[in-house]
């Protein structure tokens, strides 16, 4: 299906992005997470095109044919943001409404908050708009998970992950895809582990994979993976004391711009805090917040679990917008 997209090399922020771009009209611009690419927008780039926009998915620094900079501190907050931004000006526009995903949903939540000049609406999916907490995410996860095993503690330690996921990427992303799937039949593989082993240890390698992601789909993100590696996508997680420390107004003011959020009822990111539920109040500080959407029996990949339901949600706000 990647063969069926346009694809462009984009400047933007000293670096470059590889890019699927489609139609013409307001800009949107659709952010992934880990571990993926532009391609899990497949299903949403030509049917937000078709409604008359200009559709911009890049794969985010370090992941598939974008550049790939070295260092931890390439891939903080401020830098990624400013990647963003600069998309917005390689198509001379002032503004773009703003979509993420996982990783990408903070990305152009704290861009909307923190460059609203730029930022013309925001729809977040899977991960809301957290408020500034008195402590770095990481450290919060430290206390909440400490004794245990938990993803984002053991990524911290450059070079140890990138070698478990490489030794066999096909197999790694199999396991991490559907272990965070509607799928999967719990999330314990997640959140309650003890605190030694790597990370796929504890997830299952379904036979066969779920429909939603075919042999073709998988064999996409594995070569993309196996000749970019994992050190920059996993960067990012590293970042989460610099971005607290850098960026003192993130999480610290409102989203003023026309806002949405979607995501799977099954989402693991629901299991990461017990009892708190994230999903309860997404709207507390958005102050033009449009709809909440949350798709029954789907979880962490909603866009690619359940595409008709997303589209309908995305396309619904984009009306709203006019």
């Amino acid at each position: 299906m990647h063969d069926q997209f346009t694809m462009q090399n984009i400047e933007t922020n000293g670096i470059t992005l590889r890019a699927a771009v489609e139609g013409e009209g307001p800009l949107v611009i659709m952010v992934h997470g880990w571990p993926e690419l532009w391609y899990s927008w497949r299903h949403q780039i030509k049917p937000v095109a078709a409604a008359g926009y200009r559709v911009v998915a890049p794969d985010v620094r370090g992941y598939g044919g974008s550049d790939k900079p070295q260092p931890v501190e390439a891939y903080d907050m401020a830098t990624l943001m400013a990647d963003v931004v600069g998309l917005v000006d390689a198509f001379g526009e002032d503004k773009a409404i703003l979509v993420g995903h996982d990783w990408g949903a903070p990305i152009v939540w704290n861009t909307a908050a923190l460059h609203p000049e730029r930022v013309a609406a925001v729809a977040g999916l899977s991960v809301p708009y957290r408020k500034r907490s008195a402590v770095s995410q990481i450290e919060i996860w430290r206390k909440l998970y400490a004794g245990k095993f938990f993803y984002q503690i053991y990524f911290q330690d450059e070079g140890v992950a990138e070698a478990e996921l490489e030794a066999d990427v096909r197999t790694a992303l199999r396991k991490i895809y559907y272990a965070a799937s509607g799928d999967v039949p719990s999330a314990d593989g997640w959140v309650d582990r003890p605190a030694d082993g790597g990370l796929l240890d504890a997830l299952a390698n379904p036979d066969p994979f779920p429909a939603w992601m075919t042999q073709t789909d998988l064999d996409y993100f594995a070569s993309n993976f196996e000749a970019g590696g994992f050190r920059g996508p996993i960067n990012r997680y590293r970042n989460q004391q610099r971005d607290f420390d850098m960026l003192p107004d993130m999480g610290a003011s409102a989203i003023t711009q026309p806002s949405c959020f979607i995501a799977g009822a099954k989402d693991i990111v629901r299991q990461f805090v017990k009892p708190l539920d994230p999903y309860e109040d997404v709207s507390g500080n958005c102050a033009d917040f449009r709809a909440k959407t949350i798709i029954d029996g789907v979880g962490h990949w909603v866009q690619q679990e359940s595409p008709d339901e997303v589209n309908a949600a995305l396309l619904a706000f984009l009306a709203s917008l006019d």
